[in-house]
């Protein structure tokens, strides 16, 4: 008789867990139950899981609402009434469109109406309407003849209890943004939306037996089948099974030729065994898409990259979704496919930032908009978040929201404050409620049914169509997606390529990923660490890991990328594998077993490979279990007791086994380290190869390379430092000019013009217009010929004049400010008049202005954020004082003085808890200075914002990589030119 239950899914408004709904619903005695989301759909299977499990008749529908006002409840049928409900909402939140009035004539969906919406003697068929135990009183006038079977029980079930009708309460002062005290009456929910036990409500309704008879018949005609084991992807490529397999096979066979050669037996072996399985478990549809898709890309010259456990896959390789070539590295392909494995392998496809939406445009229109949607994600409360919301909706101003969040839980500011007290407790209630629907970074489905079937979608900004529920659910019930991710390293790829063949007539094969390995200048890169804008290998911490491995081939390089992990990091097995690394003859194996499978990397485990490895050939786990137990590591089955059952099957096969008990749970220990941060060895191999691309760029095309950085704003670190990179190339880098400059930055041979993007406060709709004049009347020929044609507002061209613009004129910038407030007295903001004839520009008599020093340094830092000189050259300190890095060498332990430009930094915790960082600066030779401030230390000088730094400490060295441990810290200004006077202890 439940037929309007709404759990926390009615987003900022139910305030019932899925779960407990159902389990509620079973301690009650409830026989069949219906989930009416308010114009949402995100748990439906999730509630039909539980019921199932609970033995209660699932009932899925929704309740349709425009904002505060309620419109009807819909119940479907039977699936095909799902599919109508779907189609029905999505479309409506598609368009952002209210519901209508009336419900339309659905074939297989019920309407419940609220009482006094719809005259009895107006319902269709399918409509009805409901009645709540306090609007019994209403009936008395009515004969039972003359509702016969169009009312039925409305018992509305929206939160459990007292408190959580508060809770109720306080998400709608946030979904409004109002005060609690302000929240209009319609946008609440009644007294009494809980659950009332069946036997209380059927004894309410005691004297209209038939309003009950007929919403048991209603619940009884609806009848969801539904088959979660089913595969839901599409299912052929083309038009059948067959044809898709001899298409794969054919394909494969090409590209195999293409990789290896004629003959290649090993090759041939592992590509059958492939092919088998992948039929064999119905995937070639999976493989063949994605093969399409990356078809599609090298028809428009997009770059990409696969990656992800789809590079296990010598299929894969041939098709060429990847370039990691499994026979080379000995990949194991049951990490990525094997015959246990219920869902789709994982192929996850990188392009650039600018083509991502092309291809998914792609897809779209060739799988049809019926058929293929983004997948949602669902995004929860935040702690602070929530504080701040809850202290928002009783009225506290931002101050007093500031005080709770710096005050630990349930301690109250002055002994009586129950605001305080409401809001900790409250906003504990709220830790994982979901907020919002969002989108997923880059997942796509494509189902063989209308994706309508299994769900609802609505259409975010991005201007995709997307599910309301996520990958999870999508899992859930057989729907599995295929990932379009972009990144911006792709972007930094492309963009280079191009620069390069504009500004050298270079085209470039940046697929020569073999040749680019065994290149002794790119290693020799890798080994110097000459890395800044390479993807993956330019962070402070790799840069020392790569430095402390003596990283100069691929196969480290491949290692370094996957040990930098916390999960690897944080469980001690990082430096663990950097001390084999360099003393191999001293490593030690936990086990016979663990040396025959770990020699390649020390007997340390690094991958996911060799984690499946070792409970498959330790533990003796079936591959099944292993594949659990890799998902569980990945956060695949977060909340799910799988990864306990795994463990403790872990540990029985081991006693079975006689292995030593303490060698067990020691390896134990070392794969529950890796949960939700391991890599598979494929995954760190397509990241290795990127890496290379970018080494090549950057060694042989080093200024183009840096320019298309520059202008991805994409990477590591802010824009400063790849300024700075690119000037160390040799390029001449110049600041923004009127008649040079594009809005991104350009390079023309050595000299490379800055983009107005860079500029702050240069408004871009303007000089996006004025950059159109210069191309369609040509260069300006002086600032009075820029004003006639643009016009420009005072404040933007002082910017202009500011940021040296108008270098190309010869004249100073403050007499073309002086002459620019002449020529601007009667500015009207008026519309560009371009003179037939030009008159010549007026010989302006300007006093001399006095240049002082540094002056168009500050503007610099003031216009773009940094000077385009060295930083060091405006610095008037007493620089010569300080060690440079290079002067380090030879001196660990000893207390040195440096002299930092302040780059990055990364906090942490120490092992009790305390806060720490890591700095990174420049010292003035523009070499990197690494350093560590331990919490002590920290805690008395702390960092601040960007700027340059006297620091004393002692020189620390770890496999050859130098850092100082700080002592004492001051933050120096451009005109400090005195030391400070602890270094006089020195």
């Amino acid at each position: 008789m439940y037929i309007n239950c709404k759990s926390w899914f009615s987003l900022k408004y139910g305030t019932i867990d899925t779960k407990k709904l159902v389990s509620t619903a079973w301690q009650l005695g409830v026989s069949s139950l219906a989930l009416t989301n308010i114009n949402c759909t995100t748990d439906a299977w999730m509630f039909v899981q539980c019921c199932r499990e609970y033995k209660i008749k699932p009932v899925l529908g929704i309740e349709c609402r425009n904002g505060n006002s309620f419109q009807y409840i819909l119940l479907a049928r039977n699936m095909d009434g799902w599919l109508q409900i779907n189609n029905f909402l999505s479309e409506h939140l598609q368009q952002e469109k209210d519901f209508p009035a009336q419900a339309p004539h659905f074939k297989d969906v019920f309407v419940i109406y609220a009482w006094g919406q719809r005259s009895l003697h107006d319902l269709a068929a399918h409509e009805y309407i409901g009645v709540r135990v306090a609007e019994i009183n209403k009936l008395f006038r009515l004969q039972p003849a003359a509702y016969g079977e169009k009312l039925v029980v409305l018992q509305p079930v929206t939160y459990q209890d007292k408190v959580h009708r508060e809770l109720h309460q306080l998400l709608r002062a946030v979904d409004q943004n109002l005060l609690i005290t302000q929240l209009p009456p319609e946008s609440l929910a009644k007294e009494g939306e809980t659950f009332i036990p069946p036997a209380q409500l059927v004894k309410a309704f005691q004297d209209h037996p038939a309003i009950v008879q007929n919403t048991l018949r209603l619940l009884d005609a609806c009848n969801i089948q539904f088959d979660f084991k089913q595969a839901r992807n599409k299912k052929y490529f083309t038009a059948s099974a067959a044809e898709d397999a001899k298409l794969l096979r054919d394909l494969t066979m090409k590209g195999m030729k293409e990789r290896y050669g004629d003959g290649n037996s090993e090759a041939l072996y592992r590509i059958e065994k492939e092919l088998k399985v992948v039929s064999d478990l119905n995937f070639t549809a999976y493989f063949l898409i994605t093969w399409d898709i990356i078809r599609f890309a090298n028809e428009r010259g997009f770059f990409y990259v696969g990656r992800g456990s789809g590079a296990n896959s010598i299929v894969a390789y041939c098709l060429r979704i990847t370039n990691v070539d499994p026979i080379a590295l000995d990949l194991y392909f049951e990490r990525f496919l094997n015959p246990y494995r219920s869902s789709p392998p994982d192929f996850d496809m990188d392009f650039s930032w600018k083509d991502r939406d092309e291809i998914t445009r792609y897809i779209f229109e060739k799988y049809g908009e019926r058929h293929t949607a983004l997948i949602g994600t669902i995004t929860t409360f935040q702690v602070n978040a929530i504080i701040r919301e809850l202290g928002k909706v009783y009225g506290l101003p931002k101050k007093e929201i500031d005080k709770i969040l710096g005050t630990p839980q349930q301690v109250s500011l002055d002994g009586n404050d129950s605001i305080q007290s409401k809001i900790w407790f409250y906003g504990s209630l709220l830790e994982k409620f979901p907020n919002h629907l969002s989108i997923h970074a880059g997942g796509i489905l494509i189902s063989e049914e209308p994706i309508h079937q299994y769900c609802s979608t609505h259409l975010p900004p991005k201007g995709f169509i997307t599910t309301q529920f996520d990958m999870h659910l999508a899992e859930a019930i057989g729907l599995y997606k295929f990932d379009i991710l972009s990144q911006r390293g792709l972007g930094h790829i492309r963009d280079a390529i191009d620069l390069v063949k504009v500004n050298k007539g270079i085209d470039i094969d940046i697929h020569r990923v073999q040749e680019f390995i065994r290149d002794p200048e790119i290693n020799k890169q890798l080994q110097e660490v000459n890395t800044i804008g390479c993807f993956y290998i330019e962070s402070p911490a790799m840069r020392q890991l790569l430095l402390k491995l003596r990283c100069n081939d691929y196969l480290t390089l491949v290692a370094a990328s996957s040990i930098i992990r916390p999960g690897v990091a944080q469980s001690g097995m990082m430096r663990q594998y950097i001390t084999n690394f360099h003393h191999p003859g001293q490593a030690q194996y936990l086990h016979p077993i663990m040396k025959e499978l770990l020699s390649e990397t020390y007997g340390v485990m690094v991958y996911q490979e060799d984690v499946i490895k070792v409970a498959h050939h330790y533990a003796q786990l079936d591959l099944a279990d292993a594949d659990i137990l890799r998902r569980a590591m990945a956060g695949k089955y977060r909340g799910n007791d799988q990864f306990v059952k795994i463990r403790d099957m872990f540990f029985e096969n081991c006693r079975q086994l006689g292995r030593p008990a303490d060698v067990s749970e020691e390896i134990w220990r070392q794969i529950a380290s890796f949960a939700n941060y391991s890599f598979s060895k494929a995954h760190s191999a397509s990241f290795a190869i990127e890496s290379y691309q970018s080494l090549y760029l950057k060694t042989y095309y080093p200024m183009e390379f840096m320019v298309a950085v520059i202008n991805n704003f994409g990477g590591f670190y802010n824009r400063e430092l790849y300024f700075r990179e690119l000037q160390k190339t040799g390029a001449e880098v110049y600041p923004p000019c009127i008649n040079r400059s594009d809005y991104l930055t350009n390079i023309q041979g050595k000299k490379v013009y800055m983009g107005f993007i860079h500029v702050e406060r240069l408004e871009q709709q303007w000089i996006e217009q004025v950059l159109r004049n210069r191309r369609q009347f040509g260069p300006f020929a002086h600032l009075e010929d820029f004003i006639e044609r643009t016009d420009p507002a005072p404040q933007q061209l002082e910017i202009l004049i500011r940021i040296n613009a108008f270098s190309f004129t010869g004249q100073d910038k403050k007499s073309l400010l002086w002459k620019s407030s002449i020529l601007q007295r009667h500015y009207k903001g008026n519309d560009i008049h371009i003179p037939l004839f030009k008159p010549p520009p007026t010989d302006w008599q300007l006093p001399t202005l006095a240049q002082r020093e540094h002056e168009d340094a500050f503007d610099e830092i003031d216009l773009i954020g940094f000077s385009l000189a060295s930083p060091f050259a405006a610095l008037k300190h007493q620089q010569e004082a300080y060690t440079p890095v290079s002067g380090l060498v030879g001196k660990t332990g000893q207390q040195v003085k440096v002299l930092g430009y302040l780059v990055c930094t990364k906090y942490s915790r120490t092992s009790k808890g305390e806060l720490m960082c890591f700095g990174t600066f420049l010292d003035r030779e523009h070499n990197f200075l690494d350093t560590v401030h331990f919490p002590k230390s920290l805690h008395k000088y702390p960092l601040q914002k960007a700027g340059f730094y006297s620091m004393t400490g002692i020189v620390m060295e770890e496999f050859d990589v130098l850092s100082v441990n700080v002592e004492y810290m001051h933050k120096v200004g451009y005109f400090e030119d005195t030391v400070p006077n602890f270094y006089q202890r020195i």
